[in-house]
């Protein structure tokens, strides 16, 4: 596998050239001794169910995976909490309010960005919104998906992670909290 760092070759911290692979995910750098570890990023995704039962997904309006089925989510911005991220996200792509927010389960990720490769922790959320019927599409949705969930096959959703957690969920393995 790459080094999440790979074309990473000068020092942020002095300048110089020399920032070498060290351990697994960290480079070094012999000039100024800085040792930069490559952690996971936490990322949301939002299983969103309105109070009617509908479900609402996303079709996604970039790249990776432009134009597949989605859960609303991103990246946990540094100083956020996980369910600050859930809502904002949730408010991004939708215009919609979280209800109440419930943790269902995690999937270790690798999505692409930028030319980098971006490991991620990604963590799904069961979120009840009032309804679905009023979201509209926004930020890196290019369309609402109010469905029901027969009508869904994992491979509508493009993203590895996205689609691995609706395998499970589709198939049962993965339960609702109410």
């Amino acid at each position: 596998m790459e080094h999440p760092l790979q074309s990473f070759h000068f020092c942020p911290q002095c300048g110089r050239e020399g920032f070498a692979d060290c351990y697994e995910r960290a480079k070094h750098c012999p000039n100024c001794g800085l040792t930069y570890f490559h952690n996971v990023a936490a990322a949301v995704a939002c299983l969103v169910r309105d109070r009617a039962g509908r479900w609402l997904f996303v079709r996604r309006a970039k790249d990776p995976a432009k134009g597949t089925l989605d859960l609303t989510g991103g990246f946990v911005d540094p100083m956020e909490t996980i369910e600050q991220a859930v809502a904002r996200e949730l408010k991004e792509e939708t215009g919609l309010s979280p209800l109440s927010i419930h943790y269902l389960s995690s999937y270790p990720n690798r999505y692409p960005f930028s030319g980098i490769t971006v490991y991620t922790a990604d963590q799904f959320f069961l979120v009840e919104v009032e309804d679905c019927h009023k979201a509209v599409a926004q930020d890196d949705a290019a369309e609402i998906v109010i469905t029901e969930l027969d009508k869904l096959s994992a491979q509508d959703f493009g993203l590895e992670s996205i689609s691995h957690f609706m395998a499970e969920f589709l198939s049962g393995q993965i339960k609702l909290p109410y």
